[in-house]
């Protein structure tokens, strides 16, 4: 497998992780169930790190798939710029959840309060990577890039 293969493999992990933990997050805010707000919680830590091999193959599978045939240098860099932002907010978003946890873990009278600001990071986050992740199928998916043609007729 070259990095292509492994960066596809991991890319939709820190997606659907920031929008898990954000769900978890929000179940357990609005029905103050402490458990599923630390499910939350951890689900936002946990998909910090299985984003990083994402981060980490990119740059690879990008020299593999760069000269390919209708392979854009601008969609692989918008791709590019669009997945750091949206994993560097992720980060930000599980510092915020470790912080939620070790607040709730000593009982702070804030936690709840760090935890729906960690919430609108997952939300953040979850957009800004699911775009990335749009972007990143537009290099060899020109289906799905803007302009392609639909039907007239469904």
């Amino acid at each position: 497998m070259n990095q292509a293969h492994w960066h596809l493999l991991f890319n939709h992990a820190p997606i659907f992780g920031a929008l898990a933990g954000g769900l978890l997050l929000a179940a357990g805010l609005g029905q103050r169930q402490v458990a599923v707000l630390r499910a939350g919680l951890w689900a936002l830590v946990l998909a910090v790190g299985v984003g990083l091999p994402a981060q980490l193959t990119g740059a690879g599978a990008a020299l593999v798939i760069k000269d390919m045939p209708r392979v854009s240098q601008a969609l692989i860099q918008n791709h590019a710029h669009a997945a750091r932002l949206g994993y560097w907010v992720l980060v930000a978003t599980g510092t915020l959840a470790l912080l939620s946890l070790a607040m709730l873990q000593q009982g702070a009278p804030r936690a709840r309060q760090l935890a729906w600001a960690t919430l609108l990071g997952a939300a953040l986050s979850f957009g800004l990577l699911a775009r990335a992740g749009n972007l990143g199928g537009q290099i060899s998916h020109p289906e799905i890039r803007a302009g392609f043609g639909t039907p007239d007729e469904l």
